[in-house]
């Protein structure tokens, strides 16, 4: 039942002897875009921070988390790289970016997470203001 004030879909006649929804194709998600619904979920978990990029000792902006992902079938094995804020509790941080990634990734691609392997390869305090910089 369509919610009050919106239209139901309209109906699709198809011709006589089309087959089945199941029978038309097949849906193939590359796992490029498995992976960046994992870092978007993941840079979007209270706790997790961008982490700074530097060369050769200067700051050169930041990066938010780094994933990969290997898929067969539907079944995802996530590896992912981020950094927590400091100091909120990292274990309960993971747990949620873990939830969160498994409950995503089956939403919106249907596929089942099998793993989500996490480091942690950094700790900091929350950003605040920057101070700015001279040029």
């Amino acid at each position: 039942m369509p919610a009050p004030g919106s239209r139901a879909p309209a109906a699709v006649a198809l011709p006589a002897g089309a087959p089945d929804a199941d029978e038309r194709g097949g849906l193939d998600i590359d796992p490029v875009v498995l992976r960046k619904i994992v870092e978007y979920v993941t840079d979007r978990t209270p706790g997790t921070l961008h982490r700074e990029r530097r060369v050769a000792g200067l700051e050169v902006g930041d990066a938010g988390p780094r994933a990969r992902v290997s898929a067969v079938g539907d079944s995802v094995d996530v590896r992912l790289e981020l950094t927590c804020v400091y100091p909120t509790p990292v274990r309960t941080t993971v747990h949620t970016v873990r939830e969160r990634i498994t409950a995503e990734l089956a939403r919106l691609t249907g596929h089942h997470v099998r793993s989500v392997a996490v480091t942690v390869s950094g700790l900091r305090p929350p950003a605040g203001p920057r101070a700015p910089k001279i040029q």
